[in-house]
């Protein structure tokens, strides 16, 4: 697979991204996923599946050996049977060569090999669906922790907001109406903080399940390059590269094998067969005359051909046509449908693209504006042309701001990342997050069992790749002390 421009230069920002030491990256989280998902274990091993596929269509055209050995004791033999032997020991072999089957052993093959193309097209695009989940859940521990700070810092102030306002009252300066607006806001604030920090451990937990590890101090991702500058440049690389839509395209083409397959089913079929036998009476064979020995061994060898003309059978190969025909037809559609969704996923991720770039642009001015109304807001309360209802509601305004600014930066790198994916250009060789023989190479296992017809060959024992989570702590909802998180510098 060679890299386009665009994925290089993915690569090179995933892979120069520096960071102080011991922190974590979304390269090191991606890079997790690809050694030990379990999803993404679970399709490699089953684009091995099909890859087998190849072998066993290819073994219906190939020689056929067998042999039997018997033994047989006579208890008992009939008044007539006075040279018939008492005990028999027998041993065959027959070697059956194929030689025209109509085409139905060629085009099963051909169908198994599209279908081992297919598969790997699948894998594609798992891979990248895997890593769009893990960019989701990093993005997800970066927001949720970027909210929960924000709504301590938040409870925080609002709990000194109280203090002074109870001074205030003790003093006579302020009404017990204002006593109690602060602490409807600071109940609510310590409300809101408990639901932001269950999202966050919500959002670790899942990011243990896609990783296999707890995240650590995650560092702020990488810009995404490469991005399309409009929706139909983004649908024309998808509907070139897509590892969806490739898979669905090949299938329909395995289904045109198929339905040749079945065609061949109505053909005559033509085989050489070959065999021998041997037979030992033991002994127990007479000849009926005194003196004379009978021959207690006996053999025999045969060749010839067989040709099978098929003249009636039912109807089945006229209805295994028409089942073919129709599943032919059916990836046909389901080929059309595929494309649509890509266009619609494109453009959908494109849209959520700009969208969460503006809506940041715009929260952004709202902070800035936000703490600028707070200052003012408590200048104007000192002076008394203020109420302390209107600090509170300035300082609700700047954390909504706060919380839309770090949710839209998070959404805008996941809806950017999604777009990338649409495009076909999120797999681990386009990220860069593995290099050479680190790289799964789906093709290496097809190329080592497609030729194999040993009957007694398998692989070691299975052993699952994926980590387990079991030994890993429940997440809580810490954030060390003194930290300011990612999303929300």
């Amino acid at each position: 697979m060679r890299l386009s421009p665009r994925s290089l230069l993915l690569a090179g920002a995933l892979a120069m991204f520096t960071v102080p030491a011991g922190a974590e990256t979304l390269r090191d989280a991606l890079a997790a996923a690809y050694e030990s998902n379990p999803t993404l274990a679970a399709a490699r091993s089953g684009q091995r599946v099909a890859d087998e596929s190849v072998p066993i269509a290819r073994a219906d055209g190939l020689p056929n050996l067998g042999s039997s050995v018997g033994f047989n004791e006579v208890l008992k033999q009939g008044s007539n049977n006075i040279f018939a032997p008492d005990r028999t020991l027998s041993v065959q072999a027959q070697l059956t060569v194929p030689l025209y089957q109509g085409g139905v052993v060629r085009n099963s093959i051909r169908a198994a090999e599209t279908r081992v193309e297919a598969g790997q097209a699948v894998l594609r695009g798992t891979e990248a669906a895997v890593f769009s989940q893990v960019v989701g859940a990093y993005m997800d521990v970066l927001r949720d922790e970027a909210v929960v700070a924000l709504n301590r810092n938040n409870v925080e102030v609002l709990t000194v907001n109280l203090q002074a306002t109870r001074d205030r009252f003790d003093i006579g300066d302020l009404t017990r109406t204002d006593v109690a607006q602060s602490e409807s806001r600071l109940a609510l604030a310590q409300g809101n903080l408990q639901a932001a920090e269950a999202r966050l451990i919500a959002s670790r937990e899942s990011y243990v399940r896609l990783v296999g590890n707890a995240p650590g101090a995650l560092q702020s991702p990488p810009p995404l390059p490469g991005l399309p500058d409009s929706a139909d440049l983004a649908v024309e690389a998808a509907l070139a590269d897509n590892p969806d839509l490739e898979a669905a395209t090949i299938e329909a083409r395995a289904r045109g094998f198929d339905v040749r397959a079945a065609q061949g089913t109505r053909m005559p079929r033509v085989s050489l067969t070959t065999g021998g036998s041997y037979n030992d009476f033991l002994g127990t064979i007479g000849s009926g005359i005194p003196g004379v020995s009978a021959q207690q061994t006996q053999t025999s060898a045969s060749t010839g051909v067989t040709v099978t003309v098929p003249l009636f059978q039912g109807g089945r190969p006229a209805a295994r046509v028409r089942q073919a025909q129709a599943r032919e037809s059916q990836a046909l559609e389901q080929l059309i449908e595929a494309e649509r969704g890509i266009i619609a996923q494109t453009r959908a991720a494109y849209a959520s693209l700009r969208a969460a770039q503006q809506v940041a642009q715009s929260s952004e001015i709202a902070v800035a504006a936000g703490r600028l109304s707070l200052e003012g807001v408590r200048a104007e309360n000192s002076v008394g042309t203020r109420t302390i209802l209107d600090i509170l509601n300035a300082e609700q305004e700047l954390l909504n701001a706060q919380v839309q600014l770090v949710s839209a930066r998070r959404d805008a790198y996941v809806a950017g990342f999604t777009l990338l994916a649409a495009m076909g250009r999120a797999e681990a060789e386009d990220l860069g997050i593995a290099a050479g023989e680190m790289l799964y190479d789906p093709a290496a296992n097809y190329e080592r069992v497609r030729g194999r017809m040993w009957d007694w060959d398998q692989d070691p024992d299975p052993a699952a790749v994926a980590t387990r989570t079991i030994g890993i702590a429940a997440q809580d909802a810490s954030i060390p002390t003194g930290s300011t998180p990612q999303l929300a510098q």
